[in-house]
């Protein structure tokens, strides 16, 4: 697990504020919000997400069958609050072996979503992905929808082709889901119903498994 605070659109170092600049800075990306080290899987790594939390902390409910909730990792600092959220999750894939999932909320301009998807050229997803109708459309409840909507989802071929890219806005946040590998994304036509863990009173059973070393890419 890296130790120090990152570049939520690069993954590189990051100067940390000082006397002169209360920001945060990338030497390549300039002035950005600090992605923190990963947290692992577990009641007190999603506690720690859950403080200063300003977007959604998604979550299939129930899981696909076989899958568990292996990390959560999170964009901000006692500054600005949370303005990026991701939930790692791993299970049986339904073509072939293991597979992994990545859900991320984010305001746009934060970048972890792209980045995570392989995009190289901004911080989201950029004019024309919903050029078309949607390939997907998601079910997704939260404090603000109680009684859920529907989310529509573009998968995005401009991803790297070791996996599966969908995005979307839901809550007034990008959505971004990512699976790997590429075949994991027929998990979504099976049309998993999304939950934000931020919902006053969620006692969700969570079932944990061993920590993603995807959260480290």
């Amino acid at each position: 697990m890296r130790a120090e605070p990152t570049c939520p659109r690069c993954g590189g170092p990051l100067h940390a504020p000082n006397l002169w600049s209360s920001d945060w800075s990338c030497g390549v990306h300039g002035v950005v919000l600090p992605r923190q080290p990963a947290k692992r899987p577990g009641q007190e790594g999603l506690a720690a997400v859950m403080r200063d939390i300003r977007v959604p902390v998604w979550t299939p409910w129930p899981l696909p069958l076989g899958w568990l909730v292996t990390g959560f990792l999170t964009v901000g600092d006692e500054r600005s609050g949370v303005r990026a959220a991701a939930v790692a999750l791993s299970g049986p894939g339904l073509l072939s072996g293991p597979a992994d999932m990545l859900l991320v909320a984010e305001e746009p301009g934060i970048g972890l979503g792209a980045y995570y998807a392989g995009l190289r050229n901004g911080p989201d997803p950029g004019t024309g992905f919903d050029n078309g109708p949607p390939h997907v459309k998601l079910e997704v409840s939260g404090p603000t929808a109680t009684c859920g909507h529907s989310v529509p989802l573009w998968a995005v071929s401009s991803a790297e082709s070791d996996r599966a890219v969908y995005v979307g806005e839901a809550l007034a946040n990008w959505l971004w889901v990512v699976l790997w590998p590429a075949d994991a994304g027929v998990l979504m036509l099976e049309r998993p119903h999304l939950l934000d863990l931020r919902e006053p009173g969620m006692d969700l059973d969570l079932p944990f498994g061993a920590y993603s070393p995807r959260l480290d890419e």
